[in-house]
This record gives structure tokens, C-alpha cells and sequence, in this order.
């Protein structure tokens, strides 16, 4: 956790140079926010996410800004399971598929 918070501490520095901020951040999931393809994988395997991606995530929540999630995996039950087992889903006000 302790990377974490490294992480969060360096983007509320980067924040903090703005006078506006965004209200919401859109992110995709696949090579965004971890590093590999959703339909490459089973459910059963253990997710990771990119070092930065839960820092960044915390810190914007820290500062209000929503997180999104706009994602074209064709495969959108693994991404929901991976979303669910990494503990981050809570984090995001909005999910969409643009797969079909």
C-alpha cells in the first residue's frame, strides 16, 4: 500500500498545479488501466493492474473527480470479474461496452 500512497502524493502534486479540473476522467481498461487484453485471459486468472493505475485512481477520488469506465472488450464479464476481484469497481461512477 505503501506504493499506493506514493503514487496518490505524486498525482495530487500534479493536480494541484490546475486551477480547473475535470469532473470526470474516462478511462479504458485494456493496456489503460492494466496490461494485457481481457479476451487473452479466463476469468480464473489473477488480474494485475499497470504500478500507477490504483494510485492515480485514489487521488482522484480524493479530489472529487469521478472515474468512468469506457471499454470496447468483447469480453465485458471477464473485465466486470477482474474489475470485482481487483477491489476497484466501487471506484467508478459509470461502466459501458461499446463492443457490439
Amino acid at each position: 500500500m505503501e506504493e499506493v500512497e506514493k503514487v496518490k502524493a505524486e498525482a495530487l502534486q500534479i493536480i494541484g498545479v490546475f486551477q480547473l479540473l475535470p469532473k470526470l476522467v474516462v478511462f479504458d481498461l485494456d493496456y489503460t488501466l492494466w496490461p494485457f487484453y481481457c479476451e487473452c485471459r479466463s476469468k480464473h486468472d489473477t488480474p494485475y493492474l499497470f504500478p500507477h493505475s490504483r494510485g492515480i485512481l485514489h487521488a482522484l477520488k480524493s479530489q472529487n473527480i469521478h472515474a468512468a469506465i469506457a471499454s470496447k472488450s468483447p469480453t465485458p464479464d471477464i473485465a466486470t470479474t477482474y474489475l470485482d476481484k481487483l477491489g476497484i469497481r466501487s471506484m467508478f461512477v459509470a461502466e459501458t461496452n461499446y463492443s457490439n
